[in-house]
């Protein structure tokens, strides 16, 4: 993997972006696809390994692992493993990650009132929300 060069315009841009912007924080905390997801799936409680890779059939082993390890170091999760054999695993979000519920709730009204706009409702209501 190259190395990022520290001294670059983009590098520079997007430093200044991170500490200026809050919607670039968060997006740095769990941008992309698969982050959001794993979050929502935590939002009802602690979840192993099989568990949430059971509630996400479509995401890869190594992009689970690599998202929720990516999770734990920007301390929105805690993943706690018990030492026994087999090895037991748990993760649950820490008071940050759960502090995203709000945002993932709005997440989905938005889509839930896009979709209707567009003629192509989601059968899902909120009333089960997690969290």
């Amino acid at each position: 993997m190259t190395a990022i060069k520290e001294s670059s315009t983009l590098q520079e841009n997007k430093q200044a972006s991170f500490k200026e912007c809050p919607v670039t924080y968060v997006m740095n905390k769990i941008g992309g696809h698969w982050k959001p997801i794993i979050v929502f799936h935590l939002l009802s409680g602690s979840k192993r390994y099989n568990e949430l890779k059971k509630a996400i059939p479509a995401i890869t082993e190594k992009m689970l692992i690599q998202h929720l390890k990516q999770l734990e170091n920007d301390n929105l999760l805690i993943r706690e493993a018990k030492p026994v054999v087999p090895p037991y695993v748990t993760y649950t979000l820490t008071e940050s990650g759960m502090g995203l519920r709000g945002v993932l709730y709005g997440m989905a009204a938005w889509a839930i009132e896009e979709r209707k706009r567009n003629l192509n409702p989601i059968e899902k209501s909120l009333d089960n929300f997690p969290g």
